[in-house]
């Protein structure tokens, strides 16, 4: 059983929601939206079997706003073996502005009244006083650019972003995924059934659950994700000769006499952030985090530091920190870089989530979202800049007390983050957890690799710093992507949401969506979120 998702903003995915036997109990809790204008529900189903029979219920939560919905077909019966489509119609009276919940239950049963499964699938039907609903044709997916209102006016291309979420949603494989559960069910190598849970999940011995987000081919749809540019890579050279790299930076060269150093922010085995001051040419003092290594680093971490903080020179804009001065006359090199007063993203984050006694703010999903926003907006610019970022990660950004966050290069990430750093045998350290497929396997890096890790950051913020994929171990990884499997909705996180970041976990790099797709459906979900605060 699979998701389809489409939208106005050219935004399309696909959530299995059970493949070989294993069913994702995340996909089957969603409970999306049916906008206003659409009336009518279409699924595809076929059997695999002879003899498969089904019943199928159909619920409204309140019949005098949305009448109890009907099909095309018989409420009993047998699976057909060619692959055919049946009509839900989802009706209002017309009479109320309200959002109204509905149940369609599928029980499927083979050979005996005991071998069954039961499939609930939840929606929200929204319903308009004098509304004139379209019904949709059926088949894949649904690309509407009609407004749809919730109980509050909401932006026309919000709205639509919920319509493809919703609706493209109901094209589901459903037979597919009640054989495979039955057959699980009927070998009875499935002891791990929950009973509490309205749907009968099947779990496979893993601890912890992991979505599935296989998407087929469809580049040819247009309109999905950025293509790969392999030519627009910008990173350091990393066989670039020392003194090529200190040439580079003798324009924004300082004295040390001119650096105090203050106390130390983070501190590895070889690599040091502090909070210090420098003193301008007009005796104006800045406050600046910099960043230098210790004496017992060799003189490879030392370029390494160097090359690391010249990756995002030159660029200007916001929400990106670059370089503003490096200190070359001393033993020990020191980069230097506006100050924020809130310091390192991911280590903020982890305080929140573990501070009980309130000395860090509490962060809202919509604070969260604007943080997203942020970087969303930063990450579009270094694209149209033709900058590849490679690390994209919450430990590589920074922010003050205004939640006002600006994305850096990695310099000192491996030493300070070492745990969300990986050698799969190559030498070579890499977050092999935030990695696209193809960075992974291949060491391919685009804009939409970087869309990828986007994604994980988004998976970031709403778990406020944990780290994704803990118990996978990081040689799994690529069998583990290339399977399917994706990271878990996070707790408390809105289905809207979890259905961005899922757009940026596509298994090939062209249906990934742009940073402009993403940061302009973030802008007006955290817009929708302010009307219900």
């Amino acid at each position: 059983m699979e998701e389809s998702m489409q939208g106005q903003k050219g935004l399309t995915a696909d959530l299995y929601y059970v493949r070989n036997n294993q069913v994702n109990s995340y996909a089957l809790k969603f409970n999306l939206p049916v906008p206003a204008d659409i009336n009518s529900l279409h699924f595809t189903w076929r059997s695999s079997m002879p003899g498969v029979r089904y019943r199928m219920n159909l619920l409204s939560e309140n019949t005098r706003i949305l009448k109890k919905p009907e099909t095309n077909i018989s409420l009993a019966g047998e699976v057909p073996l060619a692959e055919s489509v049946f009509r839900v119609n989802l009706t209002c009276s017309g009479q109320s502005n309200a959002e109204v919940g509905v149940n369609i239950q599928l029980n499927v049963t083979l050979h005996s009244a005991q071998n069954y499964t039961v499939l609930n699938f939840r929606r929200r039907k929204v319903c308009m006083i004098n509304s004139d609903p379209v019904s949709k044709p059926g088949g894949g997916s649904v690309n509407n650019s009609s407004p749809i209102v919730r109980d509050y006016s909401v932006s026309n291309s919000t709205s639509v972003f919920y319509i493809a979420v919703g609706v493209a949603c109901t094209i589901i494989f459903l037979i597919a995924m009640a054989i495979a559960a039955i057959n699980v069910h009927s070998i009875k190598q499935n002891d791990r059934i929950s009973d509490s849970d309205s749907s009968q999940v099947l779990s496979q011995s893993s601890t912890q659950t992991y979505l599935r987000a296989d998407t087929p081919n469809t580049a040819g749809l247009g309109g999905f994700g950025a293509p790969a540019y392999p030519s627009l890579r910008r990173y350091p050279n990393m066989t670039e000769p020392a003194a090529d790299i200190r040439s580079q930076l003798s324009d924004i060269c300082i004295q040390r006499s001119e650096v105090t150093l203050g106390e130390v922010l983070q501190e590895g085995t070889f690599g040091r952030i502090y909070h210090g001051i420098v003193v301008g040419e007009d005796r104006s003092e800045q406050e600046v985090f910099i960043k230098t290594v210790t004496d017992q680093a060799s003189e490879e971490q030392v370029l390494l530091l160097l090359r690391e903080s010249c990756m995002l020179r030159g660029v200007h804009h916001r929400h990106v920190q670059t370089i503003t001065h490096a200190c070359l006359d001393d033993g020990r090199p020191m980069t230097v870089f506006p100050y924020l007063n809130h310091g390192n993203l991911k280590v903020f984050l982890k305080h929140c989530r573990a501070s009980e006694t309130h000395t860090h703010q509490i962060l809202s999903t919509q604070d969260l979202v604007h943080l997203a926003i942020q970087i969303g907006k930063a990450m579009q610019y270094l694209g149209k800049r033709g900058v590849v970022h490679r690390d994209l990660a919450t430990r590589n950004c920074v922010l003050d007390e205004g939640l006002n966050v600006k994305v850096t290069d990695n310099a000192l990430a491996r030493d300070l983050f070492s745990g969300d750093y990986h050698c799969l045998g190559d030498n070579e350290n890499r977050p092999v957890k935030w990695l696209a497929i193809e960075s992974l396997v291949d060491k391919h890096f685009s804009s939409a690799s970087d869309v990828w890790a986007f994604g994980v950051l988004l998976w970031e913020l709403m778990t406020l710093g944990q780290t994704p994929y803990s118990d996978i171990d990081p040689f799994e990884m690529a069998s583990y992507l290339r399977d399917g499997f994706r990271a878990p909705q996070p707790i408390n996180c809105p289905d809207e949401l979890f259905a961005i970041m899922a757009c940026c976990w596509a298994l090939s790099p062209e249906e990934r969506p742009k940073f402009a797709q993403l940061t302009a459906c973030l802008q007006e979900f955290h817009k929708a979120l302010g009307l219900y605060i």
